[in-house]
């Protein structure tokens, strides 16, 4: 069946669907041997030869979907002109390309989601859907009311004003204090730049859920299939933003 040319460079895994327009506009994209540029034109991969840079793209054979623990050192990348760790090396015995949903940057560790489903990846990074993301944040010294309450409410960014947050004291010692942070935006660096306008200073981040999905027994560098219920219920509104629990503390560290 003909697809839109965008819609099927996602749904293969090459780039989001934004991306893939950038591509085609770029005129790096070729349908039967043909530069294309126009968004609008059409392909069906099961007889049209589509190329990204001059390599073909191959049909997605089956739908994949991963939950990853990113340690730290890894690029949230497909590839890394300085030859620096990805997150799809961890990937042993998954065979076809796959790339993450969302970012986590390289000193942050946590959950992480990769799929080659476009589809799903666009709907679950839509503004609208609003995910909740809880991340645990090991910071210097201690951790004053006014300084949780601020970026409770919003702080103010170079880029805006960041949305509302659930923030609070997990745990914490003389020289440390562990916080949980749960955001719905996407922005580069959130986390840590909310913490950096209220002077505070980052040790450790984690990302310890998504959604309702959290890490469970996964350590660094492991990841598991996300069953389909799982698939399904991320895309369903009013229940991704659920932890389906109390939020996770530390105990002293």
């Amino acid at each position: 069946m003909a697809e839109r040319l965008q819609k099927l460079l996602s749904q293969a895994g090459i780039a989001s669907r934004r991306e893939a327009e950038t591509l085609i506009v770029a005129g790096r994209v070729k349908l039967n041997g043909q530069v294309v540029t126009e968004l609008g034109t059409k392909a069906d991969p099961a007889t049209d030869q589509i190329e990204v840079d001059g390599k073909p793209i191959r049909p997605v054979a089956g739908k994949i979907y991963l939950l990853l623990y990113k340690p730290v050192g890894y690029l949230t990348t497909l590839k890394d002109p300085e030859g620096r760790p990805i997150v799809t090396d961890l990937l042993k015995n998954v065979t076809s390309r796959v790339y993450p949903v969302g970012r986590l940057d390289y000193n942050t560790e946590g959950l992480l989601l990769l799929t080659n489903d476009g589809d799903w990846a666009n709907r679950l990074s839509h503004p609208r859907h609003e995910v909740d993301k809880e991340y645990l944040v090991r910071v210097r010294g201690k951790v004053t009311p006014d300084q949780v309450k601020r970026m409770a409410a919003g702080v103010e960014l170079e880029d805006g004003t960041t949305a509302p947050a659930k923030v609070f004291l997990a745990s914490e010692s003389d020289n440390n204090s562990w916080l949980s942070v749960t955001i719905h935006e996407g922005r580069y660096r959130q986390v840590r730049r909310m913490c950096e306008a209220v002077s505070l200073a980052v040790v450790r981040l984690k990302r310890i859920r998504y959604g309702f999905l959290e890490l469970g027994e996964l350590k660094p560098g492991e990841y598991r299939h996300l069953t389909q219920a799982e698939v399904e219920r991320l895309l369903q509104p009013g229940r991704i933003r659920s932890g389906g629990g109390a939020p996770q503390r530390t105990g002293r560290r």
